[in-house]
Order: structure tokens, then sequence, then C-alpha cells
């Protein structure tokens, strides 16, 4: 089954299921779930045609979720970059934006750049 662009597993019960979809966690997942009238521990390969009808049109009528929630969140993004904030100037430089030390811990941010004791400094005179 495929719903909002993401393959739901057929596996897995529906409360567990519907958060592979980007925006909808465990508790959004457990209201979409009670608006449609299902019960959230059914599986996907259980639903009726209708049953799945039902729960496309509720995920794919939300705003926050999927390619509609990338474009708030980029567009949010680009406003802190034009009006020049340190957020905005943080996210330009790809360095961690709230707060986070950047003498070590900040390797998903600037990658795993790893450089070697003496790298930065300058070499020893000869006398």
């Amino acid at each position: 089954m495929r719903i909002a662009g993401t393959e739901i597993p057929e596996k897995k019960k529906l409360a567990i299921a519907l958060t592979y979809v980007y925006g909808v966690g465990r508790v959004k997942a457990m209201h979409i779930l009670d608006k449609a009238g299902i019960a959230p521990d059914k599986k996907s390969v259980d639903l009726s045609t209708a049953e799945v009808g039902a729960l496309r049109k509720l995920i794919e009528d939300d705003p926050l979720v999927d390619g509609s929630l990338n474009r708030v969140i980029t567009m949010n993004i680009k406003r802190l970059r034009d009006i020049g904030c340190y957020r905005g100037t943080r996210h330009m430089k790809g360095l961690p934006v709230r707060g986070q030390r950047t003498k070590t811990n900040s390797r998903t941010r600037r990658g795993n750049v790893r450089h070697t004791m003496g790298s930065g400094k300058r070499k020893m005179e000869k006398k």
C-alpha cells in the first residue's frame, strides 16, 4: 500500500506502519486511525479498499505531511537566511543551529572531518 509517496509496510500494525510517512508520528497516526474508524492493531494487508481510501484521504489532506511539510521547513530556513539572523547564518555555514558545541560532537553537521593533532600548526623552523 502506498500513501503520500511512501510505501507502508504490510506486516506491521497500522499504528506503527503509518509512522513511515514523513510528518506522521505515533500520536498523529492514532488520531488518523480514530477518524477513519480503523482499529490500530489491524495490518495494512487486512484493509478493505474503502478503508485504504479513507486513510489516504485523511493523510493527504493534512497540510503538514510529506512534501508539503518539507516545503514549509525549507521556506522557514530560507526566511532565516534572508533576514540574516544568527540561526540563518549557521544554516548557511552548515554548522549546528541550536547552541551545540562545535569543538567536538558536531560530526553530523560538519561531516566526518577528522584532523591530525599537528595539521593546523605551522612548521617548526630549523636552527
